[in-house]
């Protein structure tokens, strides 16, 4: 047994370090090894420099009075880290600015490999099959609630619970002890404790903005290819999530490209899908605003992409029922309802339950399990049907289901179901 887990994340200034972006705040969420969040940390990092997208993490300079540089929270760093399973969602790209930041101060990090640490993303993979690449997306397929996205204690903490979802599924995987003996054998600097204390972003009660192709960025699918190719990918999703669209951010996006080995033509071949995938996503909520229009053309500027590819995604991914119109000035379009599936479970079908039910969950796991129908904790593609307190349930178990396309249905109809085999309830 090791000595369990420490997730991870960093707002940053910017996309790569090599460009002279820095680290802005760190979180931190200790988890046992059996996958229970224990405590957590959190800090503010003045970083010498302009802040780069205020509008998106939020952290302004006024927030910077009185925060530690990262040099006056390295030892602590250190101290929170070693000995314990560094985890991270998109770990090459946490991986990466730690690395920077301890060259900075004239020290090797453990992370010139992103292989060191373990990636939430790449395990989705597996335990997500068919999920897409983005925390927000991956926890909504446990109902895990993401508040706060682009603050770094508010992200480590979603993806420890995520993290927990994984160890939860499959106690036994045997990557859980191999990353638990690579976290005992890390060589870390040997850093003094700083006098500095980490201090915490100030926090208001307004809720950040996202433009609806950041949102749409949520729900993209899964890369089919290479690693190099979804690392990538990642890196076009914190772009798009960051607003970073500028000529300059291009060429970082360009740096990724070939640290990733790739080249030309397969760049521009997954910009392309990237593209045609974020355009089909906005258009799934039946409408393409105005404002929508703008951002996807600043998106096709930073991807290359030409003004007749541009209009051609946009019109074919629009659906049907919208006739001619290829764009509307309304921003929140009244959603088609949902017509109810057949849905037929028999022997090996996947369900998941979402909502509070009037029996147990276990009660309710048990009588499918007689049946040989197994019960799982998440939603992916492979899952027959939802079953729900309330069909039209907003959950993020409810939304993944309505964007695979699989079938909701009421606990009145299970138990209906389960009457006939002579295993339901008998109320």
């Amino acid at each position: 047994m090791h000595n369990g887990y420490a997730v991870i994340d960093l707002e940053t200034t910017g996309l790569a370090p090599s460009y002279g972006h820095r680290v802005i705040e760190i979180g931190i969420v200790h988890v046992t090894p059996n996958g229970e969040v224990e405590q957590t940390f959190e800090t503010v990092v003045h970083p010498g420099r302009d802040l780069g997208p205020v509008h998106i993490h939020r952290l302004r300079g006024a927030d910077m009075a009185g925060a530690p540089t990262f040099a006056d929270v390295a030892g602590d760093l250190v101290d929170r880290l070693q000995g314990r399973v560094v985890v991270a969602h998109n770990a090459a790209f946490e991986a990466r600015f730690l690395h920077a930041e301890f060259e900075r101060l004239g020290h090797r990090s453990p992370f010139g490999q992103a292989s060191t640490a373990l990636c939430t993303m790449r395990l989705a993979q597996e335990f997500l099959p068919g999920s897409g690449r983005k925390l927000a997306d991956c926890c909504s397929a446990y109902d895990i609630e993401l508040v706060d996205a682009h603050e770094a204690l508010a992200d480590a903490h979603a993806t420890a619970r995520l993290l927990g979802a994984y160890i939860d599924s499959n106690r036994t995987d045997p990557r859980w002890a191999t990353y638990g003996e690579r976290a005992t054998a890390l060589r870390w600097p040997g850093l003094p404790r700083g006098d500095r204390p980490w201090v915490p972003r100030r926090r208001s009660a307004g809720a950040q903005d996202r433009t609806r192709v950041d949102v749409a960025t949520d729900r993209l699918p899964a890369v089919d290819g290479t690693v190099e190719a979804t690392l990538y990918a990642a890196v076009l999703d914190r772009a798009l999530s960051e607003d970073l669209l500028a000529a300059s951010d291009a060429e970082q996006l360009a740096a990724y490209a070939d640290e990733f080995g790739l080249d030309a033509a397969t760049r521009a071949g997954l910009h392309r899908r990237y593209f045609g995938d974020l355009v089909e996503a906005v258009w799934a909520e039946g409408v393409l605003t105005v404002q929508d229009h703008i951002q996807l053309q600043r998106v096709a500027r930073l991807l290359g992409v030409t003004d007749d590819e541009l209009e051609h995604a946009v019109h074919s991914r629009q659906p049907a029922r919208m006739g001619a119109r290829s764009f509307s000035a309304a921003h929140q379009p009244t959603p088609a309802p949902v017509e109810e599936a057949a849905v037929e479970l028999g022997e090996g079908s996947i369900v998941t339950l979402t909502g509070e039910m009037r029996r147990s969950r276990p009660e309710i796991e048990a009588d499918l399990a007689r049946l040989g129908i197994r019960s799982a904790p998440n939603v992916t593609k492979k899952t027959a049907v939802l079953i729900a307190a309330d069909v039209d349930s907003l959950s993020g178990k409810a939304r993944k289901a309505r964007q695979y396309g699989i079938p909701i249905i009421e606990e009145d109809v299970l138990e209906a179901a389960l009457a006939a085999t002579g295993q339901g309830s008998d109320r």
